[in-house]
Formats: structure tokens, sequence, C-alpha cells
């Protein structure tokens, strides 16, 4: 079956403008995989909160866990139907946290100095998830093994790999795509991939 037939068959309602479908999981990504070493690997949650979080990848494992499945959509025009991941709630962790009142954004970091940026009302929306497994598998490193970020709503560049933690703060600050020609929000549905869209 190739791509455009996959595009055919679905609902067009589920797929962007700009988008076509496939049942492959394209690799897109800058740098190489980091090296992880899971005793010394740490979640860090900081900035504008009532109480700083520090876990442990056995620690995060511990909470408790959803499962979400969801449309997710690449700003290089490919789209990926009913993806099914586990992990744990961003709205769990923001609860734990506590964010300060004067916390608008969030900024999530992760390896080799990556961050994105979110409104703190997108990053809290239901549904979204830092993911430890994917289709019942542990992730796959290329895919963001051991933790990344699942934020369905938004072009995927914005579900970081190999995520480290997230900071609050008020106002926005671009990360590293949004500096480099990426749209500071990303709406799918607003075709909102580049500086200027």
């Amino acid at each position: 079956m190739s791509w455009d037939d996959i595009t055919d068959s679905v609902d067009p309602a589920r797929v962007p403008p700009g988008q076509y479908v496939t049942e492959r999981f394209p690799v897109l990504h800058v740098g190489v995989v980091p090296d992880v070493d899971l005793a010394s690997w740490d979640f860090t949650i900081g900035g504008l909160v009532e109480r700083p979080i520090g876990l442990s990848f056995d620690e995060m494992g511990e909470l408790p866990s959803i499962e979400v499945v969801a449309d997710i959509h690449c700003v290089t025009k490919w789209s990926r139907l009913d993806t099914r991941w586990e992990g744990v709630a961003v709205a769990d962790l923001l609860e734990m946290a506590g964010p300060s009142p004067e916390a608008t954004h969030v900024v999530v970091k992760a390896e080799h100095g990556f961050t994105t940026n979110f409104p703190l009302e997108d990053f809290a929306r239901e549904g979204n998830l830092f993911a430890y497994r994917f289709g019942g598998e542990a992730l796959d490193p290329d895919h963001g093994w051991p933790l990344r970020l699942v934020v369905p709503h938004l072009y995927f560049w914005k579900s970081v790999k190999w995520v480290r933690g997230f900071d609050l703060v008020a106002g926005d600050r671009p990360g590293f795509w949004e500096r480099n020609g990426y749209h500071m929000y990303g709406d799918p549905w607003r075709e909102q991939r580049y500086w200027g869209d």
C-alpha cells in the first residue's frame, strides 16, 4: 500500500492541511542518539514552581501511568494515525510541582541542550504525557528512549525526544527549532510550520 493509498482511505477530517498519512514512523533528529546511563539519568522540574522536583527513571516509572491513543503530525508533512503511548501525564507532574501564579510558559529540556517552548495551558492539556512506551513496547532509542514528551495537538517537533525535564517561566522563550526558523506555536491545523506562517 502506498502512502497516497493510506491517505485516501482515512477520514480527511483527521488529516491537517498539507499532510499525508503513513504507517511508518520516520526518524528525524539533529545530532546523534545520546548514550544514556539510567543509573545517573534524572528528570527535573524547576523554574517558577512551588516544589522543585528531581526524579530517577525508576521513580518516574513508579508514578501513575496513562495510555493515550492519538494522531501525530510532523512538520515535514507526514501524519501517523492511532499511535499508542504510555507514560506519566504532564498534568500530574505539574500538580506535583505546583506552578507559581506568575508562570505562563514552559521550556522543555532534553539531551544535547535541545529545548522547546509551550504556553502553560497547552502543555497542561489532557492527553499530553511523558512517554516511556510506544505501541506496547519500550521506546526505541531513535524515537526518544528512555523518555519523550508527546503533545499530539501540535506539530511533532514539540514532542521532544530524550527529554530530561522542564522549567516554568514567565513569558514565551523560543526553543532550539523556534530560534532556527520554526513557528513559536506549531498548530498543524493552521499550518504553522515556520516563521511567518
